[in-house]
């Protein structure tokens, strides 16, 4: 295994032809798609690429580069070295949250090695602008900010919840609580202040590689509006589908209605 593949925890699953990689978004890892892999491996179509963001629990913090993960663009070519590393020439990439747009990112560096992408609950930007409605205003983000640095763990418990849009009792939530603690405080800030602060509006015209745009109809995070935005603003061909589920992490509290759609939207153009 190469520095890459150790730095990132890759797994490689399954010895079909058609290679598929899984990304996870803020304060999970790659077990997020635990529902997903499964159904990924049964008909030996797929070889299945798991891997950890820098910054995720699961990775040595030691690793994480402030300047370099400032923008989501360090996690764009982290992707792309750990695609080298692996030797993929092609891939369908299915990115959550945060690595929706790193998946984007990635493929207009190199759209060669994108089949296309697949984007759960991704948005450009959080923040609402003129005619743009991201969901956030600045005031909610600094409050947000600020409740992570004056008490992680108190922060933890209530984030987790309106992300997952459960109660605490949930499986989904206590899951997503799981991963989310096993972030480090001040990573933890870095990574949300770089994901709500973010701004990708302007690069969406250089894709050219198809989307598929998946879109919980509700969601705390990233508002429906988002998604018609990305199909409207995407300089490649996109299919949008809104699907009746709550909160941001979908493969995790509703597996049932989300994992048969990202399987249609992965076959789609691709197996018979």
């Amino acid at each position: 295994m190469g520095i890459v593949e150790q730095a990132h925890n890759v797994k490689i699953l399954g010895s079909g032809q058609r290679k598929i990689v899984l990304a996870h978004g803020f304060g999970s890892d790659q077990s997020v798609w635990r529902h997903v892999v499964p159904h990924l491996l049964e008909d030996n179509c797929y070889q299945v690429i798991l891997y950890d963001n820098i910054g995720a629990g699961t990775t040595n913090p030691d690793y994480f580069d402030y300047g370099r993960y400032s923008t989501l663009e360090g996690y764009a070519y982290d992707l792309l070295a750990i695609l080298e590393e692996l030797r993929v020439d092609s891939c369908i990439f299915v990115g959550h949250s945060i690595s929706a747009i790193i998946g984007v990112l990635a493929s207009i560096i190199r759209p060669d090695l994108f089949l296309k992408v697949l984007m759960l609950g991704g948005s450009p930007r959080y923040l609402n602008d003129v005619n743009y409605y991201g969901g956030f205003e600045q005031e909610d983000l600094d409050q947000l900010f600020d409740a992570l640095q004056s008490n992680y763990e108190a922060w933890c418990s209530g984030f987790a919840p309106l992300m997952v849009g459960g109660d605490m009792d949930s499986w989904a939530v206590q899951e997503f609580s799981r991963t989310l603690f096993n972030v480090r405080p001040d990573i933890a800030l870095s990574l949300v202040q770089t994901t709500f602060q973010s701004d990708f509006r302007q690069k969406l015209p250089l894709v050219t590689v198809p989307c598929h745009i998946i879109q919980s109809m509700k969601d705390m995070a990233v508002p429906v509006l988002v998604s018609e935005y990305l199909h409207q603003n995407l300089g490649s061909k996109s299919i949008v589908e809104i699907i009746s589920t709550d909160g941001h992490i979908p493969q995790l509290s509703a597996p049932e209605v989300v994992v048969p759609v990202i399987l249609r939207h992965i076959h789609h153009d691709i197996c018979p």
